[in-house]
């Protein structure tokens, strides 16, 4: 089994596009413009889509235009049209608990506190046996300051080593696709 779906989380529209809670689509859209591919904006999976093949197979890639509480919309209707099962599927985020320039694997386990997640997570029927890009952000220090944090864009500091991080997980994409995750963990787990 490999990766067919590649979500990067967002928010839509230009007020939110350089924010930390749209690191996914960043890391995305980097993926895109790597494989020289464009988007489409498709009605019917609530977002903006494209694909490239890798060893004979496609790889979907989508950025929701629904709000981030609401992405599990547009995942859930990709993966179904395509019939994508949830371990086919990575999707890359913003998290918290790693600062800029930190990008972590994973799979499985619980949304941690990310509405984008648990939105997914539902509606994929409860299950969350899908692979995540954990694309750090850092955290405010104080928990009631999350919700304007993430909606504000990174400091030029903080932007940079996103930036840097996304292209490092970008290399590793083929890895991840092809289900080398031990290999990729070490290799983006390295880097700082």
């Amino acid at each position: 089994m490999t990766i067919k779906l590649i979500v990067g989380l967002a928010n839509p529209g230009k007020k939110y596009i350089n924010t930390r809670h749209n690191v996914g689509a960043w890391y995305v859209n980097t993926l895109a413009h790597y494989q020289n591919k464009s988007f489409t904006e498709e009605k019917q999976f609530c977002g903006y889509t494209s694909y490239f093949k890798h060893n004979n197979n496609y790889v979907r890639l989508l950025v929701p235009t629904t709000f981030m509480n609401n992405n599990g919309k547009s995942v859930a209707a990709i993966a179904t049209f395509y019939h994508i099962e949830p371990e086919e599927i990575l999707i890359a985020h913003d998290d918290l608990s790693f600062s800029p320039g930190y990008v972590r694997l994973k799979y499985k386990g619980s949304h941690g506190g990310h509405n984008g997640l648990k939105d997914i997570i539902t509606c994929l029927g409860n299950k969350n046996n899908f692979y995540r890009l954990r694309i750090g952000i850092g955290h405010p220090g104080d928990k009631t300051k999350v919700v304007s944090f993430v909606l504000e864009t990174p400091l030029e500091m903080e932007k940079k080593r996103i930036k840097n991080a996304i292209n490092e997980a970008v290399l590793c994409t083929n890895m991840i696709i092809q289900q080398h995750f031990l290999k990729a963990m070490q290799q983006l787990h390295t880097i700082k």
